[in-house]
């Protein structure tokens, strides 16, 4: 979607249905985004080589699957659409192949974590592109501090309703996704004490949060249109928000996660999504209203603090059906209703070993404390984790 922003001018001339029109995708389908970290081979700081590694990226019809982030030490790697988890898993094997071999030109490493442990924000260089200076210009020091790393799950809708509804449905698996996803407990050289600080990061933008609680397209697009017409926005791109709908890829895209240390971990989140999505858009088990969100903040703070340990609050219709459980078992729970919505054994072995990860409150950020415990060096943890994305041994929740 192009930006109708031109020296702080709004073309006012569009109507909304021709500036926001849904593009219609098969349901179910999905791809994901990960940001990944380019570490030097010196002392595992961040490397700003993003600029020169994409040239060395063969075959050069993948250039278009791997690209340039809002800083120089980050490369963002796109899928295609799939429809099985086990094809996703085979393609970005063949795209981590091909920026590994292109790290190695410039004697780099890269890794996966939710946000580098010991790099200052200040240090990192704003990568060349005429959006990122002007989103350094609007947003300051937070554009820097936006060198964090995190995995991006897109689900294709039929039409906007039912992305709406996705969109908000999805908002109560949340903690799941960063409770799963988790691997950013060190950050700017300390232990945070969080699973996930990465969390914490994204939520400083102003358009950040939680989606308005509309239901039907017509109304996002004179929401949409009346923000683009004053000057807040430009773009869908320019909502933070956790969950969000992609009117021009017809999906509807979680924003929550932090990038894995893995291929195949990052592969099952977006299975799982797929999965929760088909019971979601079949079942349509939720009634959106005013205060669908009232409880959010509190379930995202646990999780990211916590991860599968924290717990979750459900708010009931009325005070007595409301409860509090811990986030690992809410989750199974959900992992055993999926099993009669997969398709395949490759869908069923993402919910094994998501079960797995549950039962045991197994997270990157579990194997990231431990590995800096046996080693005793943040340096040292990040060559071992640059060695899991490479293609290294997999902890053992991967098996």
């Amino acid at each position: 979607m192009s930006d109708n922003t031109q020296g702080g001018t709004v073309n006012t001339e569009q109507t909304a249905a021709e500036i926001l029109p849904f593009t219609s995708s098969a349901p179910f389908t999905m791809g994901i985004e990960l940001e990944l970290q380019l570490v030097n081979r010196r002392n595992y700081n961040l490397a700003s080589d993003a600029v020169d590694l994409l040239t060395w990226i063969e075959p050069r019809d993948l250039q278009k699957q791997i690209k340039l982030e809002m800083t120089q030490g980050m490369i963002e790697l796109n899928s295609d659409v799939h429809t099985r988890v086990d094809h996703l898993i085979e393609e970005l094997k063949g795209l981590r192949a091909a920026l590994n071999r292109g790290a190695q030109y410039l004697n780099i490493d890269v890794s996966g974590g939710g946000a580098h442990p010991f790099q200052h924000w200040n240090e990192q260089r704003i990568t060349p592109s005429e959006r990122f200076h002007h989103l350094h210009e609007k947003y300051g020091y937070l554009a820097k501090t936006f060198t964090v790393f995190g995995q991006h799950i897109h689900v294709g809708v039929p039409n906007g309703d039912d992305a709406l509804y996705l969109t908000h449905a999805f908002s109560r698996f949340v903690p799941h996704f960063i409770a799963l996803s988790a691997a950013s407990p060190f950050y700017q050289g300390a232990d945070t004490q969080f699973e996930s600080s990465r969390s914490n990061v994204v939520r400083a933008f102003p358009l950040s949060g939680t989606a308005p609680t509309l239901t039907r397209w017509s109304d996002f697009e004179t929401y949409y249109d009346e923000l683009l017409r004053i000057g807040i926005i430009g773009s869908m791109k320019d909502f933070y928000w956790d969950i969000r709908p992609k009117p021009e890829y017809g999906t509807v895209e979680i924003r929550v996660c932090d990038t894995p240390l893995t291929i195949e971990h990052a592969a099952h989140l977006g299975c799982y999504a797929q999965l929760l999505a088909r019971w979601i858009l079949t079942e349509r088990p939720f009634v959106i209203t005013n205060d669908f969100y009232l409880l959010y903040q509190y379930n995202r703070f646990e999780a990211s603090r916590y991860g599968l340990a924290g717990s979750i609050a459900i708010h009931g219709n009325n005070p007595a059906d409301s409860s509090k459980q811990p986030i690992y078992e809410h989750l199974l729970g959900h992992l055993q209703d999926l099993q009669r919505y997969t398709q395949n054994e490759a869908e069923q072995l993402t919910l094994k070993r998501l079960r797995h990860m549950a039962e045991g409150r197994l997270s990157d950020a579990g194997w990231l404390r431990q590995t800096f415990a046996q080693r005793g060096s943040l340096n040292d943890m990040m060559r071992l984790s640059s060695e899991l994305w490479m293609g290294q041994e997999p902890p053992p929740y991967y098996q």
